[in-house]
């Protein structure tokens, strides 16, 4: 009967049944740090993992696994490891697969936590990458080396929204056998599911839409088996990026309503990137749901739906930024995604701020590029937000405020 569930029941029943002592039916909370053995057979049998169970905090934890277990049904994956933050994720799915000497092929718009373990962290260990446009195959192909170990790719990319076409890209990586690590954060397994595409490794920032409120920082490896457990024991326990039990089952309470948080961020999108392309003050506007994405066709066979972040550029570059940003009253400035609130941020002095200039243009990266996490809101009080916040621009722009352009923006509006 489980295999005909529809996501939202998964969602909520995968990988939980109600607690067998107590009947309790919310996810019970373990904060133990050592778990005791009926035998020392049985210790040896589970440290060396003959058997399942739970010997030590930094290698796992009875709430984790439970959350570790419905995240890798719900990606169609074999196992997770749930971690303490995305980079967590990110650092410990690359350095499953990379040692000193090994090269990776990394698509070139890409979160700026990945850019700097890459080029600083990468670099240090003796690993070399090339930033490659993945939207061109071939130049995918050519980048590729004897050395090559792994290819890591984000679809939709942070903070352009670029849609990557997976099936092609794991055909590439695994006609070379070389593993194919997706980062799925903005699409979370409710809207596409890497590993049912050829992808070898899903990573999340569990911190965004999975908990979905903004309270917790985590990240999940969704991978085979043996790679989950070669980074358990061999990566993050050692490194001791272990999930605590108070955030896993916070992420768990989260994942319940994720169907529904999804698609309420999925619809508030699209209205309000169909505000901004219609909007003077917006010169360009990055979101795979409108006609316009040079993906969109491929975005609407590989994505259940287009997500809830809309990048666009103002007019006027930093400084139009910065005033529009300044403006306004309901959004706020901050990092993340995901969350209840619309966030906003501005990718060159926040989020991609340790890119340098020269790299962020090639990226595509502008000085008058912002990000959108819109959030759960009534969607007319989002859009009057941005209304009045673009009118600031517009006396900046060679006095573009005019009585047209209000009379544009307030029938938007109405």
């Amino acid at each position: 009967m489980k295999d005909s569930w529809k996501f939202d029941t998964k969602v909520v029943h995968v990988g939980h049944q109600p607690d067998e002592c107590t009947g309790a039916v919310s996810q019970p909370i373990v904060p133990a740090v050592a778990y005791a053995f009926p035998n020392a057979d049985a210790a040896a049998a589970v440290v060396s993992g003959q058997m399942e169970g739970t010997f030590y905090g930094r290698y796992g934890n009875p709430t984790t696994r439970t959350l570790e277990l419905k995240i890798a049904e719900l990606e169609s994956g074999e196992d997770a490891i749930a971690l303490s933050s995305g980079m967590a994720a990110i650092s410990s799915a690359l350095l499953a697969f990379l040692q000193h000497g090994d090269h990776v092929v990394v698509t070139k718009d890409i979160y700026g936590g990945t850019y700097n373990f890459v080029t600083q962290m990468g670099v240090r260990f003796g690993i070399s990458h090339d930033f490659v446009d993945c939207t061109n195959l071939e130049a995918l192909e050519l980048s590729i080396r004897e050395n090559t170990k792994a290819i890591y790719v984000e679809t939709p990319s942070n903070p352009l929204l670029t849609i990557l076409d997976l099936k092609q890209i794991a055909k590439i990586a695994n006609s070379r056998g070389i593993p194919l690590i997706v980062d799925n954060t903005f699409m979370t397994p409710y809207l596409q599911r890497p590993l049912e595409l050829g992808a070898d490794v899903v990573v999340h920032s569990a911190t965004k839409y999975l908990n979905g409120h903004g309270d917790v920082v985590a990240g999940v490896v969704v991978a085979s088996s043996k790679v989950i457990e070669f980074i358990r024991k061999r990566i993050a326990g050692d490194l001791g990026q272990n999930l605590n039990a108070w955030e896993s089952f916070l992420i768990l309470r989260g994942l319940k309503t994720l169907g529904l948080r999804v698609r309420a961020h999925c619809e508030n999108a699209r209205k309000i990137a169909e505000f901004l392309a219609a909007h003077p003050h917006v010169q360009a506007l990055h979101y795979p749901g409108l006609t316009s994405h040079p993906q969109h066709e491929l975005a609407k066979q590989q994505m259940d739906d287009m997500g809830g972040v809309v990048s666009f550029e103002v007019m006027g570059g930093l400084e139009a930024a910065k005033a529009f940003m300044n403006q306004l009253k309901l959004i706020l400035i901050s990092f993340s995604l995901g969350d209840p609130e619309t966030l906003v941020q501005h990718p060159a002095t926040m989020t991609h701020f340790s890119i340098p200039p020269e790299e962020r243009l090639q990226f595509g990266i502008t000085d008058g590029l912002i990000r959108l996490s819109i959030g759960l809101e009534d969607v007319q009080d989002i859009i009057a937000d941005l209304q009045q916040a673009l009118a600031v621009i517009g006396g900046q722009i060679e006095q573009m405020e005019s009585p047209k352009v209000n009379e544009y923006v307030n029938g938007i509006v109405d």
